[in-house]
């Protein structure tokens, strides 16, 4: 039985063989002569092909190494070590692609990063391989830097690391990972990859035991296998749909895919493939309660691996042989380059010395006269440049003061306005205070109409309140600067409390509060600073929204950012007035639909906060349609 078994192992290996050999033939024939152009085109053959005949793609890379060395063409040595690395990689053979893929990025030129990013993608799958996780995460992050911006590369970098997380059981971020890469394949319109995609996703769904979409989403893969003819993607897809229709007790179909997987495996020499659909072949018949063809499976299995092995070691010592048979050719080409250069050095050197005699003379005479006059020259050098020193000194420091003297002026006169602006706005506010307290000492008020007065200046008080807030932080950050606390901000939880704080103020003009942020979405801000930030802008809408208004604060996230708004249905700017908003000289102050007044340093200080909290404030607004005020943020938690 064991023989028979091998028999049909060899027949089955010879047909999958021959069966590409006219096409290897046609493609190893044309290797062409020793030039860049021709090594690229032998390499990028050799990296098409791969997948599909190996042996073929190792000839060629091989050959395309040899003319590389020839021509000491170090790009080309790179690219032909990438294809090596990445067929002994399809082949299971994990030591020597290391050891290719390592010696293809000392190759490979910085200015050429797709390749690069390439190379690191192909050692992080094989260290995944290898489950040596943490390595494979690492090269995979520095194939994503040298990606760039590069959809296709990207999209294979992410793909890579959803076969790690399926591996380790994240199948949650496995799937988000397997989302983006086809949403980024898309983009680069990479067939071979989406089909990838989907066999893996299929995995993850098989891991979790949701057969159905297993099957739905191998449908996908194993039909795009077919069609771009990847023979390792088909395989593994066979021993999936095994195992999935195994879990759905469908075993005529799961019997039926295993022992396609089993043909196909033993054709490519897969052994991981094939471990999975005997596997997948022998559970079925344990489910069936058939205990005696799972045995007779089990057997046949490892008559299979053994055969396997013996011929693994077989091939992996033609594959070493191979190596050292590449190397010594390398380094003969070597030798010889040595050798013709000795000869050339050496009639170099005869005509040299002849040259160095007549130079010896002239430089002994030339000697003197040039130590005289460098000594003269150094000296007026070190003048000079003590000058140039002296006189670049006085310059920036002139820069300097007259910087600051303008800087001064400007926090002179803004000084000068915002004390009599506030100087105005505390006089009406305590008039009107004192007046109420005199009125009802002298019995002129009840205590109800005190109370009702109140209640109408309770709301000009906290705007003065306000007022003299963003002054004190103003004035405090042009003196000693802001102290930045970095913290994880909640801006939902965050407008639940603006809403408070302006509750009587949005009741007074009958305005609706829209709280539309993100609830648990959180911002990296000092927690103090978007406090005031968020203070001001409100109080502004409040201002200059007129009764029955809305006023709405809403999050969204784009590029990685979280974006704050705040739209008001107000009376709006004119584009006039949007031009002069924030600038120290420019700024100016309107009175609100009530007669709300202010002195416009709030938004300043608005700016300079969002701007040390790593973001940019910006606004919108049309004269009679309303404002927005919006601002970035740092996400607290990154997404893909």
């Amino acid at each position: 039985m064991r023989i028979f078994f091998l028999i049909i192992f060899i027949s089955l290996l010879h047909k999958y063989t021959y069966a590409g050999q006219d096409t290897q033939k046609k493609i190893l024939a044309n290797t062409g002569p020793a030039t860049y152009a021709n090594i690229d085109h032998l390499n990028n053959i050799g990296s098409n092909i791969f997948l599909t005949y190996p042996d073929s793609a190792h000839k060629i890379a091989a050959t395309a190494l040899i003319l590389s060395e020839k021509l000491n063409y170090s790009f080309g040595k790179g690219r032909s070590f990438l294809n090596l690395g990445a067929i002994y990689w399809s082949q299971s053979y994990y030591p020597i692609s290391l050891f290719c893929l390592k010696s293809a990025i000392t190759y490979l030129p910085k200015n050429r990063p797709l390749y690069l990013s390439d190379a690191y993608r192909a050692l992080g799958r094989t260290y995944a391989d290898l489950k040596d996780y943490t390595q494979a995460l690492a090269d995979l992050d520095t194939a994503a830097y040298f990606a760039g911006k590069d959809p296709a590369r990207l999209a294979e970098v992410y793909s890579e690391r959803t076969y790690i997380y399926n591996l380790t059981g994240d199948y949650a971020r496995a799937l988000g990972f397997v989302k983006y890469s086809l949403k980024l394949n898309r983009i680069a319109k990479a067939e071979g990859h989406i089909a990838v995609l989907y066999g893996r996703m299929a995995s993850i769904y098989l891991a979790q035991k949701n057969y159905r979409a297993a099957i739905a989403y191998n449908d996908t893969a194993a039909g795009m296998s077919i069609k771009i003819h990847n023979k390792r993607l088909l395989a593994y897809t066979y021993a999936d749909y095994a195992l999935a229709f195994n879990g759905l007790g469908q075993f005529a179909k799961a019997v039926d895919y295993a022992k396609k997987g089993i043909a196909l495996s033993d054709s490519l020499g897969l052994m991981d493939a094939e471990t999975k659909a005997f596997n997948a072949l022998v559970s079925t018949y344990e489910l069936k309660h058939d205990y005696l063809k799972a045995l007779r499976y089990q057997k046949r299995f490892n008559i299979v691996k053994d055969s396997l092995t013996n011929i693994a070691k077989i091939k992996t010592v033609t594959l070493v042989q191979n190596y050292y048979d590449l190397n010594a050719k390398m380094n003969g080409l070597t030798v010889m380059a040595v050798n013709a250069n000795a000869k050339l050095n050496e009639a170099k050197i005869k005509s040299q010395h002849i040259i160095i005699r007549m130079l010896l003379f002239s430089m002994v005479i030339l000697l003197a006269i040039l130590t005289g006059n460098y000594y003269f020259y150094k000296q007026k050098i070190l003048l000079g440049n003590k000058l140039e020193v002296q006189h670049k000194e006085l310059i920036e420091q002139k820069k300097l003061i007259e910087e600051q003297s303008a800087n001064l002026q400007k926090v002179n006169d803004l000084k000068d306005k915002l004390f009599a602006v506030i100087g105005h706005d505390l006089r009406s506010p305590m008039a009107n205070l004192s007046n109420i307290i005199e009125m009802f000492d002298e019995g002129y008020l009840t205590p109800e109409e005190v109370h009702d007065l109140m209640k109408n200046i309770n709301p000009i008080i906290k705007g003065v309140g306000l007022t003299l807030s963003n002054l004190i932080e103003w004035a405090g950050s042009q003196i000693k600067g802001h102290n930045l606390t970095l913290s994880n901000v909640d801006i939902f939880l965050m407008g639940v409390e603006m809403e408070q704080t302006f509750i009587h103020a949005l009741q007074v003009k009958n305005i609706e509060f829209v709280n539309k942020a993100y609830p648990g979405q959180g911002a990296v801000a000092d927690e103090n600073h978007l406090k005031v930030i968020l203070r001001n802008l409100i109080s502004n809408a409040i201002k200059f929204t007129s009764d029955k208004g809305k006023i709405k604060l809403s999050t969204t996230i784009e590029n990685n950012g979280l974006i704050v708004s705040i739209t008001d249905s107000g009376k709006g700017m004119s584009a006039e007035e949007l031009d002069k908003l924030f600038y120290l000289n420019t700024h100016f102050s309107n009175s609100g639909t009530s007669g709300e007044k202010g002195t416009g340093i709030g938004l300043l200080l608005c700016k300079e906060l969002v701007e040390l909290n790593g973001g940019k404030l910006m606004v919108k607004s049309k004269l009679g349609a309303g404002s927005t005020f919006y601002f970035n943020l740092p996400l607290a938690k990154t997404y893909p």
